[in-house]
């Protein structure tokens, strides 16, 4: 079966589709629960149109700790419904919807007391696994282990000898996120839904009181156009109060956005075989392998300023280093970090005492006819929060509507992935390209790696690295443009590869070959690459000089000094 493309001119015919005819559903916001809820009202057979006004996971959904996790520190809080939610979703990505995409990953957790902490900690682990196989979905996850400070370090020579007593090793799970969400856009696509980003809601359609639609404004071409649908559903994230205001009601509940950032930092900075997770005073540090790379994070701090780019302050670097270093025997230093990222997690807060609670756990509502709003929750349990969003909006449609299978649909480049991998010597034998790149495409496309391979086959040259960003290869680059939507440089550096935060010059040494690259797809000319890369080497700068600012409001300041490459 051919897949589905998102490349130019299947964006135009969606916008076209969605114009042309009423939708059952219209999904506004493309993260992973809009491109989730997407996906599901497709696979009910509902006409369904999904718009973004930036791209795919521009905004929180690519810029979380990459984590697919039960959330472990939730089990300390007694929160167990909200474990045992998230840990079937774990199971279900990594055995059958996503497992190309989201992979095992394990955790060193030191302990500093002797009896009693590992008695604690041991036991809330024990539960964890134990919650987790009872649901049927984490048989294929390895089992924790209790290690003495001696095996501990072992795994993790980087460890302060006084540091630790001993240990506990656990596994969870590993997603690109951004990635992640391209490939459920696709999906969606792929089940006949109707998908463009740039594409901003301006208002919504009125009929009386009830929501028919919504008006939208195509940024890439221009011009406007009505969408007509019975339902919309608001997924906008940390976005919800703005979008809720468009229909001029007060929200039943309101969502708080609370930033936190991460580093990005080498491998050979940090020498252990296993991930770690470090108490705090207020909340618990990852340290998670990334590739060639380490993640380090997060914070949680208040944000109320620009919600489009939450922008990293020197105090938030400070603290992050300050912690990791408290059990690092060679500390790190700001030299020692490649990337920096910054994400607003959308924690509800209610007008009453009642439901003032701020949570990971999400709400949808029905505010007003032909409005539905989901809010809240967490990555792992996006599928969920869809399934209810969908359920909700399906009460407001006269027609029989079957159950939520999303469940068993599994997202493309999953199946046969299995296969290809135990073939991937073949594979590297028949194209010509090395064993270790066929493995890297495999672990970011699954079977659709084949796609890819089709494209150096017609042009050798694409199988060639970039310049200064080589673990991407150059086929990648015309994928991401022709296949997965993406339509400006800053998509495909910041999204759909990483290259932004893995590379010390953060992608601007390799910005015009990657442009280039792009240019011949989307059809731009000398000047748009210019314009495009100019763009991009600014964006970059101004996350730089926002890094060096002491606190919130002067690195908001100086993150807002790069224009966006379209104008909101």
């Amino acid at each position: 079966m051919k897949t589905a493309v998102l490349g130019p001119a299947e964006r135009g015919a969606a916008l076209a589709q969605m114009a042309e005819r009423e939708l059952d559903l219209l999904v506004v916001g493309a993260g992973v629960v809009g491109a989730g809820t997407a996906l599901d009202a497709a696979t009910r057979g509902l006409a369904t149109g999904l718009v973004e006004a930036r791209d795919w996971a521009s905004g929180t959904s690519s810029r979380s700790s990459k984590l697919i996790h039960g959330g472990l520190r939730y089990l300390e809080m007694l929160d167990f419904a909200l474990v045992r939610e998230a840990l079937k979703e774990r199971g279900l990505l990594t055995e059958r919807l996503a497992p190309h995409l989201v992979k095992p990953v394990p955790f060193l957790y030191p302990l500093k007391h002797r009896a009693w902490e590992r008695a604690y900690a041991g036991s809330g682990v024990l539960l964890y696994d134990a919650m987790s196989v009872s649901r049927e979905h984490g048989r294929g996850m390895p089992a924790h282990r209790h290690l003495s400070r001696s095996h501990a370090l072992r795994v993790a020579p980087c460890l302060r000898k006084d540091a630790l007593v001993g240990a506990l090793q656990y596994y969870d799970a590993q997603v690109d996120d951004a990635r992640y969400v391209a490939t459920l856009v696709r999906t969606a696509a792929q089940y006949g839904a109707q998908v463009a980003n740039r594409a901003r809601v301006l208002g919504f359609l009125r009929e009386g009181e009830r929501v028919v639609g919504a008006r939208v404004h195509d940024l890439e071409q221009g011009g406007e156009f009505e969408v007509r649908a019975r339902q919309v559903v608001n997924a906008t994230g940390v976005w919800t109060d703005e979008t809720q205001a468009m229909v001029g009601e007060r929200g039943q509940f309101h969502v708080r956005a609370s930033k936190g950032i991460h580093l990005v930092v080498p491998k050979d900075r940090i020498h252990s075989t296993s991930g770690l997770i470090l108490r705090t005073e207020k909340s618990v540090l990852f340290v998670i392998p990334w590739g060639r790379h380490w993640i380090i994070g997060t914070t949680d701090t208040d944000w109320d300023l620009d919600k489009a780019h939450p922008a990293a302050s020197s105090a938030d670097i400070d603290y992050l280093l300050e912690h990791v270093n408290a059990v690092l025997a060679v500390p790190l230093t700001r030299d020692d970090v490649e990337g920096v990222y910054a994400g607003l997690r959308p924690l509800l807060a209610g007008e009453s005492d009642a439901t003032s609670k701020l949570s990971r756990e999400h709400t949808v509502a029905h505010p007003v006819p032909g409005l539905v709003v989901v809010a809240g929750g967490k990555y792992t349990t996006y599928r969920v929060m869809a399934q209810d969003a969908v359920d909700e909006a399906v009460h407001g449609l006269d027609q029989r509507v079957g159950p939520c299978v999303t469940e068993d649909v599994r997202l493309l480049g999953a199946e046969g992935y299995q296969a290809l991998w135990n073939a991937r010597a073949r594979t590297a034998a028949r194209t010509g390209v090395h064993v270790a790149r066929v493995e890297h495409l495999l672990n970011r496309y699954g079977a659709l790696s084949e796609e890819v391979l089709e494209l150096i086959e017609k042009d050798p040259s694409l199988g060639m690295p970039l310049t200064g960003a080589d673990d991407y290869l150059r086929a990648e680059i015309v994928y991401a443009a022709s296949h997965e939507g993406a339509r400006h440089l800053d998509d495909v550096l910041t999204r759909r590869t990483r290259i932004s935060i893995e590379t010390f010059d953060r992608g601007t040494q390799c910005a015009a070959e990657v442009a280039a690259l792009m240019a011949p797809v989307l059809g731009w000319d000398g000047d748009q690459v210019e314009r495009e890369v100019a763009h991009y080497d600014k964006r970059v700068e101004a996350e730089r000089e926002s890094q060096r600012q002491p606190d919130d409001q002067t690195a908001d300041a100086a993150r807002l000094g790069a224009p966006e490459i379209v104008p909101l």
